[in-house]
């Protein structure tokens, strides 16, 4: 299956944490929506993201090291939508700026909210589908 996913994250701390060369970003408590995309297979690309054993490539090989998947929502699509999903989701909650966007013009595509059910409401509002 190709398409885009959203991983929701708890952080469930308040805390300071290095994320690769973006440097170190402060983190609220609460939850975070990454989205990104898997142009050849999402279940693949969300089992990695959900082993503790992996090289760090993406920013959020960083942040998983600090956060809990929570819940897993994805789109499938035969283009990549990432970015669209991703201004989307900027119009509802403050991001993390550069975080998962180096390959792209996206202020970000990580969201920042304090209650779950917001985001994933906000998500299945987008188009987004429950995975896990």
């Amino acid at each position: 299956m190709k398409g885009s996913y959203i991983l929701i994250l708890r952080i469930p701390e308040s805390r300071e944490h290095k994320i690769g060369k973006l440097g170190t970003i402060p983190f609220r408590k609460g939850y975070y929506a990454y989205v990104g995309s898997a142009m050849n297979n999402i279940e693949k690309r969300v089992t990695r993201h959900c082993s503790q054993n992996k090289h760090f490539h993406w920013h959020i090989d960083y942040l998983l090291t600090i956060s809990k998947i929570e819940h897993i929502l994805y789109r499938e699509s035969e283009r990549k939508e990432e970015c669209d999903i991703a201004e989307k989701l900027n119009e509802h909650f403050p991001s993390i700026a550069g975080f998962g966007s180096s390959d792209c013009c996206c202020r970000s595509h990580l969201f920042f909210c304090r209650s779950k059910t917001q985001l994933l409401e906000t998500c299945r509002a987008i188009g987004m589908t429950d995975l896990l």
